[in-house]
């Protein structure tokens, strides 16, 4: 069982710099979802720790991606091996915290709030990211249903193009493989996370345009979409908040050089806002440079309330927003 000092708790404070100075957790003024916090993908964390450690920041949802290309089966030999991890990693952190508890430690509650533990509420979405459009095969595809089938399965994600430094595959078997997994979250009346990335050298923004052209031809899925791990500046997001997508901001939201994302946030409709870590990548300030947790949801969603309610929105509504929206869309 988990020695407490795992968790970082001689001073009381979860999180620490590399300086080994203590960046206390803001309080939750909400139950707080991660809409995107990879699990799989640590290097230097333990999933279930991780899982322990969100809830004890008032984390009561945390969605999951899975990939049928990259995580099976070069991860895991079979899909039911990744669900099986993932369900053994959810029963540690319930241990985890019962042992937390004996020493004082709690999650936060919210009175008057009828809201699962967060070990009862880990999901996942399931689809392959544009780095491995090509080979969404067949045999793919059959993985893809079968993690589609899972019971903690809430959407098809992420998906869509990615125009990076990093990606070098075609424009158009990226949007081929884009365009079949949104016909698949149609055909399973599912939501979609879209992973959207731009050539950083592109001032036209051409993934996004190209995305929002797909989905207007497409259909945005009933269900919804959400635009995770959203970077770009207003004019970026328009189209897509015009197609009634949601939109996610994470860690880079928090930069110190992100004033585009920031208005963005401020001027995203209340009832589209979501918040998300995309775990292990972009921690956000204070711990910058720091491997990415569900846990740091926390820091980041108190810097959206900052930024929101400096535009006029109650730090109260911010909260309340992302933790409703994120409930409807994944039909919670």
């Amino acid at each position: 069982m988990l020695g407490m000092d795992a968790l970082t708790l001689e001073d009381g404070e979860l999180f620490h710099d590399r300086k080994g100075r203590a960046k206390p957790l803001p309080a939750p003024l909400a139950p707080i979802a991660d809409s995107h916090g990879h699990l799989t993908s640590f290097r230097r964390h333990d999933a279930s720790i991780a899982i322990c450690r969100a809830a004890l920041a008032g984390v009561r949802l945390l969605v999951v991606p899975v990939d049928p290309v990259d995580e099976v089966p070069r991860k895991f030999s079979t899909v039911q091996a990744l669900l099986s991890w993932l369900d053994e990693q959810v029963e540690r952190a319930a241990g985890r915290l019962d042992e937390c508890a004996e020493h004082g430690l709690v999650p936060p509650e919210f009175p008057g709030r009828d809201v699962p533990d967060l070990v009862d509420n880990v999901r996942i979405v399931a689809g392959a990211h544009p780095y491995g459009a090509a080979e969404l095969t067949d045999e793919a595809l059959a993985r893809l249903d079968v993690l589609l089938d899972s019971p903690r399965c809430v959407g098809v994600g992420e998906i869509g193009l990615d125009f990076g430094p990093y990606n070098e595959l075609p424009t158009d078997v990226q949007e081929a493989a884009f365009r079949v997994q949104l016909r698949i979250a149609h055909e399973r009346d599912l939501p979609v996370e879209l992973h959207i990335r731009d050539n950083p050298d592109d001032p036209d923004a051409q993934a996004h345009v190209l995305a929002a052209r797909v989905l207007a031809e497409e259909g945005v899925p009933e269900r919804g979409c959400d635009l995770h791990c959203f970077t770009q500046g207003p004019d970026v997001m328009a189209p897509f908040v015009d197609l009634g997508c949601h939109v996610a901001f994470g860690g880079a939201m928090t930069f110190n050089r992100s004033d585009d994302i920031r208005e963005a946030a401020a001027l995203c409709p209340v009832e589209q806002l979501l918040c998300e870590t995309d775990a292990p990548y972009m921690a956000p300030v204070p711990l910058r440079g720091e491997e990415c947790e569900p846990a740091m949801v926390a820091f980041t969603l108190a810097r959206l309330a900052e930024v929101r309610e400096a535009d006029g929105h109650a730090r109260q509504s911010t909260y309340d927003a992302c933790w409703r929206n994120a409930r409807r869309l994944f039909s919670l």
